[in-house]
């Protein structure tokens, strides 16, 4: 095993002993299958390299000071993929067989978990996707199922520490009926002008609108937006936004912290009347914002004084955190041990 700088791990690929894989043939799920190999032998006609039928899943373990590996809310992954392949026409992949496989790819490569205190975790990623081959536009008949894992540092390499947003207009990450709320390979795809228009222009990430109005916000490139006012925790509700699995558990901890919430369509101008703003999500988990850039109309809105994260991102990312490493009393049962 290479040496690896945990503190400075960049959010990228770095090679791992082993990954698993499944496939689906015949109606059936077969057995799982452990490889070494990086790379997968596809068909030159498969459905997931020409019609989209793909679903991923993105999700962490996280070594404690304790040494153990915990996972989080690794249920919530599974269904979220079940939804995402209902929503592609695929082969699910049933739950028991998605804790057998993430399960056994964390084991197997144990020792590229980070050590505790790094700010460092082991990214987990679940691809499910159409190998069967077919010309005409139809579903596959044969799917892969395929997990591999990578360490990772900061999705942000700001880390917690505020971001630099940018609005963008004249591009779209998903339609209201189309594939916005599964997590599919085309979304990405599709927001990948703005990201790239955002970072050309100094900023972290862009800021999409929704797109019949362009007047709410839905997404802010790979993650959630939220937003803080009047004790009150604020979230866009959006028929293109996918079911954060973050945002979701965030919710619930400003409940608990006895803040009131709202998930409701939140418009650009209420932007000045926020008192903090984030983007949270399992890669960024919370990334304070300290300014959001309206690039057309060239409004600017500035949050984080003194360049510091507001109070309350930072009690709900501190609590968030403390549950993944097992500081924190896990009151609603979503860390698993991995044994």
């Amino acid at each position: 095993m290479q040496q690896l700088d945990w503190k400075n791990l960049p959010f990228g690929y770095v090679k791992t002993d082993y990954n698993i894989r499944c496939t689906y043939k015949d109606g059936k799920w077969g057995n799982l299958e452990v490889s070494d190999s990086e790379y997968i032998s596809v068909h030159m006609a498969a459905t997931g390299l020409h019609y989209g039928q793909e679903a991923f899943e993105g999700m962490k373990a996280y070594r404690g000071k304790d040494g153990k590996i915990r996972l989080f809310r690794w249920n919530e992954n599974a269904k979220r993929l079940l939804r995402s392949a209902e929503g592609v026409l695929m082969a699910p992949v049933p739950v028991e067989l998605f804790k057998e496989a993430i399960l056994k790819v964390v084991k197997l490569n144990e020792k590229f978990v980070p050590p505790y205190g790094t700010g460092a975790s082991l990214y987990i990623r679940p691809l499910l996707f159409g190998s069967g081959a077919e010309v005409g536009v139809r579903p596959a008949k044969e799917y892969m199922f395929v997990v591999f894992v990578t360490p990772v540092g900061p999705y942000f390499k700001e880390g917690f520490n505020p971001v630099k947003i940018a609005i963008v207009r004249d591009s779209d990450r998903a339609a209201p009926l189309g594939t916005g709320t599964f997590k599919v390979g085309g979304n990405y795809a599709a927001s990948l002008r703005g990201v790239v228009k955002a970072q050309k222009a100094g900023f972290n990430s862009p800021m999409y609108l929704d797109t019949k109005e362009k007047r709410y916000i839905d997404e802010i490139g790979a993650a959630n937006f939220f937003a803080i006012k009047n004790n009150t925790y604020i979230t866009p509700k959006s028929d293109s936004i996918l079911a954060s699995i973050t945002n979701m558990s965030i919710i619930q901890l400003a409940e608990d912290l006895g803040l009131k919430v709202e998930r409701r369509p939140v418009a650009v101008e209420e932007l000045e009347s926020f008192e903090e703003t984030g983007a949270c999500g399992t890669a960024a988990i919370i990334s304070p914002i300290g300014e959001i850039n309206d690039l057309e109309t060239g409004k600017i809105y500035k949050y984080c004084n003194g360049g510091k994260p507001g109070p309350i991102s930072t009690k709900l990312y501190e609590t968030l955190v403390g549950i993944q490493y097992g500081e924190v009393a896990d009151k609603h049962g979503w860390i698993t041990v991995v044994e």
